[in-house]
């Protein structure tokens, strides 16, 4: 599969991606990767929804998703990759999909959070996983929209210590 982008953004399909990062990459195909959306016909059908004209959409659990990247099912298109958590990437990687770069776009602010930026906000786990993936050589960007420079996301994740 030609894998064009991965993304984290806690919205997983907005205008955001639908329009602006999918015309930006050409993409044929958005990949939601996320148990808990796969198995809820509701969220499902509002991603089916938000989806832009001529690009296919797979919304589907972890391991189906590994499955499916590391048979090549998709091998013809281009596919755009969406999660929620860093932590599915983890998963995704450990399960034998490869990955070059990785954009952080929003990640939602909560009771638990730390701000690092105006968009994303992580817990202990979120950093951990960033440190995981960084450690296994994969690059980490920090873009919200494809028009602002992309930043290193490591180096902004340096500045500031998690809440406890």
């Amino acid at each position: 599969m030609a894998i064009t982008a991965v993304r984290i953004d806690g919205r997983l399909i907005h205008g955001q991606v639908a329009n602006l990062w999918s015309t930006k990459l050409g993409i044929t195909r958005i990949m939601v990767i996320d148990d808990k959306v796969a198995a809820s016909d509701i969220e499902k059908s509002g991603l089916k929804l938000a989806r832009p004209t001529g690009v296919d959409l797979s919304v589907l659990p972890e391991k189906t998703a590994a499955e499916h990247i590391k048979r090549g099912g998709y091998d013809s298109q281009k596919v755009f990759i969406v999660v929620r958590r860093p932590e599915i990437l983890v998963d995704l990687v450990n399960d034998g999909v490869e990955l070059d770069t990785i954009n952080v776009g929003n990640m939602s602010q909560n009771e638990q959070t730390t701000q690092l930026t105006n968009s994303i906000n992580v817990v202990q786990e979120d950093v951990d996983a960033f440190n995981a993936l960084h450690d296994k050589g994969i690059k980490i960007t920090a873009q919200m929209v494809p028009g602002d420079d992309a930043k290193d996301f490591m180096d902004i994740l340096k500045k500031f210590r998690v809440k406890n």
